[in-house]
């Protein structure tokens, strides 16, 4: 027989591939923002503005692309991120991510931070047949795959997440006097719904308090000293960092010390606690589903060495204490997922139907026992949570993990 070299292996596959380019070609199906060598990927972010603390976020998913790109990219191609700065405003998202589909040409719309951000383009984008995957918000509405299939959420929902805090305080504090302090627009009411739902007719007895704040407020000062003055002995804090910090301080300025609950999206210690203060936040509970990198128990898990890893390389200068980065991290690894299973066919249809079968998938960086779950009319890929509590200088977890039953 004769011998076969490598030269010829080569000359083969050349001369296969000039005979049949109409077959090469029909194996690769395209949609706008994808070529044999490039995916384009769409994203806007608070990088200025009262949001601009969750810049770092944007930041991460930059830092997560270039390296995917640095290691190979995605069958054959590189990921181009492009992302803007919309300052969490509505008109201003609308404004970006019309230029991101129309002018840039992106094949999805990835992680668009803010629930009105997403709430104001998702028609646009739904009409377009553009996926708007994995929003950074945990609003509810963007798991209605009936009304809009091109929109997919990716966090549990606010609604879940501040059930499970309302059943843990009925469990944990008998009798307790309950105030809220909430974000007055669509993700503050979101979680305010959730929260009643989880009290149940008797335990909303036990609310005494609610006030409300516009993300433009300089202080909450004064709805602070309105829940004190309430009578309240458990404080549930929504909101962003900025004011989340606020709240937090304010309280211990007051002199006022009820058992605290925060969001998980303020969950930080560089952003939210540090800058309220380290002592003064020591007991504060949060629910969460990352791996929080100031956990030391992580140290040796696989993922987290990976991730750790790739912070001192793309993110030098960045803090690991900001679980913000692992959330970049995580929720990248799930768009990189869906894109590699598309291969060659890298339609909008095609990512969306990668997106909507996803079963028990494992994430890095996500808590043991936590997987994405999707299917055609299941648009909330994470469900669970665990409950956390802050210890002075890390959140530490307790108990089993838990699921709401709002969606």
């Amino acid at each position: 027989m004769p011998r076969i070299g490598r030269r010829d292996l080569v000359a083969g596959s050349v001369a296969l591939s000039i005979a049949m380019p109409s077959i090469v070609r029909a194996q690769r199906r395209y949609d706008p923002g994808v070529t044999d060598q490039e995916i384009r990927i769409g994203h806007t972010n608070p990088y200025s503005g009262p949001a601009s603390s969750f810049g770092i976020i944007g930041k991460g998913h930059a830092a997560y692309w270039s390296w995917v790109n640095d290691t190979g990219g995605i069958n054959r191609r590189k990921v181009k991120f492009i992302s803007y700065d919309d300052a969490m405003t509505p008109p201003k998202s609308v404004e970006m991510v019309r230029r991101l589909v129309e002018e840039d040409q992106v094949l999805a719309i990835f992680q668009l931070l803010g629930t009105a951000s997403n709430a104001v383009v998702r028609k646009y984008l739904n009409q377009k047949k553009v996926p708007q995957l994995f929003t950074g918000s945990g609003s509810s509405q963007f798991g209605d795959p009936a009304q809009f299939p091109w929109t997919m959420g990716w966090q549990p929902t606010y609604a879940d997440e501040a059930e499970i805090y309302a059943r843990h305080i009925l469990a944990s504090h008998k009798g307790a006097k309950i105030g809220v302090l909430f974000q007055n627009d669509d993700s503050g009411r979101d979680y305010l719904m959730g929260f009643r739902k989880g009290l149940g007719p008797e335990g909303e007895k036990l609310l005494v308090a609610t006030a409300g704040f516009e993300m433009t407020d300089p202080t909450v000062d004064s709805q602070v000293a309105q829940i004190k003055a309430s009578g309240a002995t458990v404080f549930f804090i929504q909101g962003i960092a900025k004011q989340c910090a606020q709240a937090i301080r304010k309280a211990a300025d007051l002199g006022w010390t009820p058992a605290r609950y925060i969001t998980n999206t303020s969950a930080s210690i560089a952003s939210t606690l540090k800058p309220a203060g380290l002592d003064i936040s020591k007991g504060v509970i949060t629910s969460l589903y990352i791996k929080d990198p100031t956990d030391g128990q992580w140290a040796g898990s696989p993922d987290y060495v990976a991730w750790e890893a790739w912070m001192a390389k793309y993110l030098p200068q960045a803090s690991k204490a900001d679980y913000l980065y692992a959330y970049s991290y995580a929720v990248s690894a799930t768009l990189r997922h869906c894109l590699a299973l598309c291969g060659d066919t890298l339609t909008r249809e095609n990512l969306m139907k990668q997106a909507t079968n996803m079963k028990n998938l494992e994430i890095p960086m996500l808590l043991p026992g936590i997987r994405l779950n999707t299917s055609a009319t299941d648009y909330h890929p994470i469900q669970s949570l665990r409950l956390a509590q802050f210890d002075g200088e890390s959140w530490k977890l307790f108990g089993d993990i838990l699921s709401g039953d709002s969606n």
